[in-house]
C-alpha cells in the first residue's frame, strides 16, 4: 500500500510516492517556464502545467511495484486562476500570483468595503496577488473572455477537474481567492456581490482532507494507477508544507525554501489584530482542522537563483551537465567565507511580505571591481537572507515569535544556504528526513482519508524526523548585525524611488 503526493508549484510539479511509514518509493519533476508578455504580467501556459501533471503522476505511479497507491492527495500554489469555457477548455494563460495587473482592481476596495472590512471577512490584506482581483481584472479588460467564463480554477480544482471528478477547493486555497469568508468557509456573498461576480463562477469548497471521489477509470488507465485510488482534497502549498514539515501545533513554523520563500505559522484561533493588518499578514484556515496559519514571504527567492542560472551560469551549467552533478550546487559550492557588504533586494516580482508592495523593484547596492562571481552569488543569497529576518521581525512586532526554523524546499538541500539563514536571522535552522513537505502533506491526509492513520497529529508523529540543526555563528552574526540595518535602508530608500518610477510609467 503506498500515498500520493502531488505538488502543483509555480514554476514546476512533482509527484513523490510514499510508504506507509514515509520512505520514499518513487519520485518525479517537471519544469515548466513562467511567460512574461507584458511588464509585470507573470503567466503559465494551462497546458504545459497540465502535461507536466501528467507525466509526474504517471511516472511516480510507475514505481508502485507490490505497493499499489491508495490516496492521492493534491498541493497547489497559491492564487493562480485559469478561465475555463463550457468545454472546458481554458480561455487564456494562467494569471499567476506575483502578477501585478491587477493593482486598480485591488486599490478599488479601499473606496468600497476598505481594507479593515476585508481583512476581517477575509483574512487578507488587499493586493493584487489575490484572485478575485485577477477575475476582476479579466471582467473590466477582457470582457469577452469573461462572458465565456464557465469557472475560474486554481490549479487544486483545476487537476480534479481535469482527472474527470467535480471542481472542488479546499477550504485554505479557496481563501487565497480573497472571495471566501473566513468564518463561514462559503464565498462570501459581500465580496461577490460589489466585484458583480457569482459564485458558481468558483470551484465546490470543501475542508481538506476529505474524499472528493474515486479516480476515474480512463484517468486511472492513462497514468498507469489502479482502479478505486481515493482522490482527496489538500490545500494551498504553503500550509500543506508546514503540514508536512510537522506544523501541527502553535509556534512552530516552516520555512519553504522554493521559488517563492515562505514562513509558515500556526494558531489555535485566527489572529486578525491590526499590527496583523499593518505587516500586510494575512489569516486563513491551516490544512489541519481546527487551526490556522499566517505567512511571510518572498516572491523572488529561489527563482533569483534561477534567474541566475539561466542568464550568468552558462558555466556552471556546462559543468553539471559533463559531471552529472546539481548546477545550483556548483553555483553555492567554494562562496566566500565573510559577509560580502554588497546589498540584493530581492523584489525582482515585487515585494512580499510585510511592505506586500506590487511596484517593488529589485536592486544590488556596493558593487566594487573586486566582486567576482562567487561574490555576487553569494550576496544574492544574503539578500534573500536578509529579507527573511525582515519578515521575522515584523511578525514578532504582530505577536508572533518563531524561535526556530524548519527548512524544506530545494533551498533546503543547501548546507551554506542554511547556516547563512542561521548566521543572518539568529535562529537555529533544522532540517527534516523529507525536503518536500507538500507531497508529504498529501501522502498525511491521504492516509487519513484512507483510514491508514488516525489523524494527522499521528501521521507526522509515525513520518516526520529531524535532521541536522544548523546554529547561528555567533561572530557571524555579530557581523551581520552591523550590516543588517544597512540592507533596511536600501529597502525604504529603494522603496521611494520604486514609487516615483511607477508614477512616471517606468
Amino acid at each position: 500500500m503506498s500515498l500520493l503526493g502531488l505538488d502543483v508549484g509555480s514554476t514546476g510539479c512533482k509527484a513523490v510516492l510514499f510508504d506507509l511509514e514515509g520512505r520514499q518509493l518513487a519520485q518525479a519533476y517537471r519544469e515548466y517556464p513562467e511567460l512574461h508578455p507584458r511588464p509585470g504580467w507573470i503567466e503559465l501556459d494551462p497546458q504545459l502545467v497540465w502535461q507536466g501533471v501528467k507525466e509526474v503522476l504517471a511516472e511516480a505511479a510507475a514505481g508502485q511495484r507490490g505497493d499499489p497507491v491508495q490516496a492521492l492527495c493534491i498541493s497547489a500554489l497559491g492564487e493562480t486562476v485559469t478561465p475555463l469555457d463550457h468545454a472546458g477548455r481554458p480561455l487564456c494563460n494562467s494569471i499567476t500570483s506575483p502578477d501585478t495587473r491587477s493593482v486598480a482592481q485591488s486599490d478599488s476596495w479601499r473606496d468600497t468595503l476598505g481594507a479593515a472590512r476585508v481583512f476581517e471577512i477575509t483574512g487578507m490584506p488587499l493586493h493584487p496577488s489575490f484572485t478575485l482581483n485577477k477575475i476582476m481584472w479579466i471582467r473590466d479588460q477582457r470582457p469577452d473572455l469573461h462572458q465565456q467564463a464557465w469557472k475560474y480554477l486554481l490549479w487544486e480544482d483545476h487537476v480534479f477537474y481535469r482527472l474527470g471528478l467535480e471542481p472542488t477547493v479546499d477550504y485554505s486555497l479557496a481563501c487565497r481567492t480573497m472571495a471566501m469568508d473566513l468564518r463561514t468557509r462559503q464565498w462570501s456573498a459581500e465580496m461577490l456581490d460589489l466585484a458583480g461576480l457569482s459564485p458558481d463562477l468558483f470551484a465546490r469548497p470543501v475542508a481538506s482532507g476529505t474524499i472528493v471521489g474515486e479516480l476515474p477509470a480512463p484517468a486511472a488507465d492513462e497514468l498507469g494507477l489502479p482502479r478505486g485510488v481515493l482522490c482527496v482534497a489538500g490545500g494551498h502549498d504553503q500550509p500543506m508544507n508546514a503540514l508536512g514539515a510537522g506544523v501541527v501545533r502553535e509556534g512552530v513554523a516552516v520555512d519553504g525554501m522554493g521559488t517563492v520563500e515562505c514562513v509558515t505559522v500556526a494558531f489555535d484561533e485566527p489572529v486578525l489584530t491590526p499590527a496583523m493588518l499593518r505587516n500586510n499578514y494575512c489569516v486563513y484556515p491551516h490544512v489541519k482542522d481546527g487551526m490556522y496559519v499566517t505567512i511571510a514571504f518572498n516572491y523572488t527567492s529561489g527563482a533569483i537563483l534561477r534567474w541566475y542560472r539561466d542568464n550568468f551560469a552558462a558555466a556552471e551549467c556546462a559543468r553539471a551537465e559533463a559531471s552529472a552533478r546539481d548546477v545550483y550546487d556548483i553555483i553555492l559550492s567554494r562562496l566566500p567565507s565573510e559577509p560580502t557588504g554588497v546589498f540584493l533586494v530581492p523584489h525582482f516580482a515585487g515585494s512580499g511580505t510585510p511592505a506586500l508592495d506590487p511596484r517593488a523593484r529589485g536592486a544590488v547596492l556596493g558593487l566594487t571591481l573586486s566582486c567576482d562571481r562567487k561574490t555576487f552569488v553569494k550576496a544574492l543569497i544574503e539578500g534573500i537572507c536578509y529579507d527573511l529576518r525582515l519578515n521575522l521581525e515584523a511578525l514578532a512586532e504582530s505577536g508572533v515569535y518563531t524561535e526556530s526554523l524548519r527548512a524544506t524546499g530545494g533551498g533546503s538541500k543547501s548546507p551554506q544556504w542554511l547556516q547563512l539563514k542561521a548566521n543572518i536571522t539568529g535562529r537555529e535552522v533544522i532540517t527534516l528526513n523529507v525536503t518536500e513537505g507538500g507531497c508529504l502533506a498529501g501522502a498525511m491526509l491521504g492516509g487519513v482519508a484512507a483510514g491508514v492513520y488516525r489523524s494527522v497529529d499521528e501521521a507526522a508523529d509515525a513520518l516526520i524526523r529531524e535532521r541536522a540543526h544548523f546554529e547561528p555563528d555567533p561572530n557571524q552574526h555579530e557581523r551581520y548585525n552591523e550590516l543588517y540595518p544597512h540592507y533596511v535602508a536600501a529597502v525604504h530608500d529603494l522603496r521611494d524611488w520604486c514609487h516615483q518610477a511607477a508614477e512616471n510609467g517606468l
